[in-house]
This record gives C-alpha cells, sequence and structure tokens, in this order.
C-alpha cells in the first residue's frame, strides 16, 4: 500500500515545483519534533498565531493520536536538509456519523506561492483517499482543515482549492478578573475536589455532555493517560459540580505558564464547560463558570479566556458574554467532499 513512508530517502512528490534542494520525507526520529517546532515559530510572526509549543507537546500529542500512524502520516518538507515545513493527516468518525479526515500543517512564509502547497496537498488528497476506500461506501465523507481568520496564506489557499467555511468558532478573552459574580449553586449541587478516582468518571460525563457538539467524536477524545501526562495538568483548578454521587457538570480550567511567559499575561483557561442534559436550565453552567473565574484569579491569574462554537445551539456564546467575555478572534473550520477531485481555481498557490 502507498503511503506516507518511514524513510530515510527523499519522496517523490508529483506535480512538486522545480526547485533546487526541494525534497519531501516521512518521519525520521524524535529530533524531527524540533525541528518541527522551528517551522511553527517561523510563521508565527506572519500568521499572528499564539502559541508554545514544545517537541515534547507534539511527541506526545502524536503518540496519542486516534487513527495516526507518525511512519505513515507525516510530511516533511525540505530544502537542502533542513525541514521548511511538515503536514500531518488523522481520520476519524463523528458520533453523527460522518467520515472527517483531517490534514494540516505549517510551511515557512518564504517557501510559500511557490506551489509547494498545492503538490502537497494532492499528494494529502491521495493519500486520505486510499484510507477512505477502506470505510463504508454509503459513509459521508469529507476533507477537513483550519484556519484562523489571521492565517490569510492558509484560508486563501484552502478557500482556492475549493474547501467551504464549515463551522467558525470564537477565542474569547475576559480581559479582567475583577467583579466576578458570586453564583451559587443551585440546591442539591456541591463542589467537591477532585480525586484521582473521580477523573473516569468525570471524563466519562463530559463526553455524554459533548454528545449534542457539532463535529463531536467521542473516539477522538484525549485519553485520561494524555491528560495526566499534560505539563498544565492541574485537576485543583477543576470545578465539578456533583449531585450525590452523578456529575451533573464541569469547567476544567488550567493555566499554561510557557505560553504566558512568552506572552508576557497572566492568562487561564476557562474550558470544557459543560452540562449533562437531565442537569440543564437551572444555572449550573453559570455557577461553574464563576467558581473557576474566582479559582484562576486566586492562583494569581489576570485574565481569562475560552474557545466556543459561534453557532452553539446551547447558547453558549451568549452566556459567556454575561460573564464579561468578548470575541477577540475567529476560527474556521474548513471541509471539502472527499468526492470533489478538481481545483476550481487553476492558480498555484
Amino acid at each position: 500500500m502507498d503511503t506516507i513512508q518511514e524513510i530515510t530517502q527523499p519522496l517523490t512528490i508529483p506535480g512538486a515545483p522545480a526547485l533546487p534542494g526541494l525534497s519531501f520525507r516521512g518521519y525520521r526520529d524524535e529530533t524531527d519534533f524540533e525541528k518541527m517546532v522551528a517551522v511553527i515559530q517561523g510563521c508565527k510572526q506572519v500568521d499572528q498565531m499564539e502559541r508554545a509549543d514544545t517537541a515534547q507537546d507534539l511527541a506526545r500529542n502524536y503518540r496519542y493520536a486516534p487513527n495516526f500512524d507518525i511512519a505513515r502520516d507525516l510530511l516533511l518538507v525540505e530544502m537542502e536538509g533542513d525541514v521548511i515545513g511538515y503536514y500531518r493527516v488523522v481520520w476519524f468518525f463523528e458520533d453523527a456519523g460522518d467520515a472527517i479526515y483531517t490534514h494540516y500543517g505549517f510551511l515557512l512564509p518564504q517557501w510559500r506561492g511557490k506551489g509547494i502547497g498545492r503538490a502537497v496537498l494532492a499528494y494529502l488528497q491521495a493519500h486520505i483517499r486510499r484510507t477512505a476506500a477502506t470505510h463504508p461506501l454509503e459513509q459521508p465523507k469529507y476533507f477537513q482543515s483550519y484556519a484562523d481568520e489571521k492565517e490569510r496564506d492558509s484560508t486563501a489557499f484552502l478557500l482556492a482549492a475549493g474547501y467551504k467555511a464549515a463551522r467558525h468558532f470564537y477565542t474569547m478573552q475576559r480581559p479582567d478578573l475583577e467583579n466576578i459574580p458570586d453564583l451559587p449553586l443551585p440546591p442539591g449541587y456541591e463542589i467537591r475536589p477532585v480525586l484521582e478516582e473521580d477523573l473516569p468518571v468525570i471524563l466519562t460525563a463530559s463526553t455524554e455532555a459533548f454528545q449534542d457538539h457539532w463535529g463531536y467524536s467521542a473516539a477522538a477524545d484525549p485519553p485520561l493517560a494524555q491528560i495526566m501526562e499534560d505539563p498544565d495538568f492541574d485537576p485543583s483548578l477543576w470545578r465539578v459540580a456533583w449531585q450525590g454521587d452523578q456529575v451533573a457538570g464541569m469547567v476544567l480550567s488550567y493555566i499554561t505558564p510557557a505560553e504566558n511567559l512568552e506572552y508576557q499575561r497572566l492568562r487561564g483557561y476557562t474550558e470544557n464547560i459543560c452540562v449533562r442534559r437531565p442537569y440543564r436550565k437551572q444555572g449550573l453552567a453559570h455557577a461553574l463558570i464563576a467558581a473557576s473565574l474566582h479559582a484562576l484569579r486566586e492562583r494569581g491569574m489576570q485574565e481569562a479566556a475560552l474557545h466556543v462554537d459561534t453557532e452553539n445551539l446551547s447558547g453558549a456564546l451568549q452566556l459567556y458574554e454575561s460573564l464579561g467575555f468578548q470575541p477577540v478572534a475567529r476560527h474556521t473550520t474548513y471541509r471539502k467532499p472527499l468526492e470533489m477531485t478538481v481545483w476550481p481555481n487553476p492558480r498555484i498557490i
């Protein structure tokens, strides 16, 4: 089976531009992660990305990624032996039934606009089609990728390739942690310190609560082992509401010291905000977010942020705005039916 191979020799990419020194290869060894982080760093200024990746982060995330084989699904681009870009492919089935084949990556700005991205995309799509051919014929299938609104090159590239915006998301920020409301839990609920033995129950409740969300795939959720290996894992910041022995809702906050150091701020994240169906419409989410903001302030944070689906049917956007969060960036998920093969725009990207 023809795949992105684990090789040390150059890999032929049909249609690649004839640039002296340009070559392609698969994953070689763990030193590739440092080279990939350097590519991300080289893209951050032009693409206005806020990231603080480490080689350890990439290694951990790739190790646990579902339906991903690093020897098969990672492609590196080199110029005179130096890595100038990389691309990754992963697939999953949404709980709603669609098959999603995600590809994304980074290419240093000085090498864009030369045809590298176009050739790589065609190669990745062919790679994806071979995988998709093993899945049920009647199952709806989509290529998928992402771009922040400030990543103008990526946005233009995907639109030129026939991808359409499928969903928009906001990063929302609460610019300070002053005047946080004191919102009590409804009667019959309590917030308890999170014990290690509680973690599987909490994550199972989270999976149930997120089943209503667009694009959700329980199989793509990070496993407990991955969560616990994250250097920013700190369940003492979590605020979980219980009714007896049942988890009703939660906010799983975290702080990223490396990111705060790089961007000279004191920010915490109020994420994984969810309430299980039987416990909704009682004010639990309001109370849990307020409690989480208080916890972040007690840790010395000065602002908070979260990510939200702008079309969330539960009214999450309005909820967050009522608690002082404001949109500061928009991110878009792009999709294209897998059956489409022709680029509508013939210009070279």
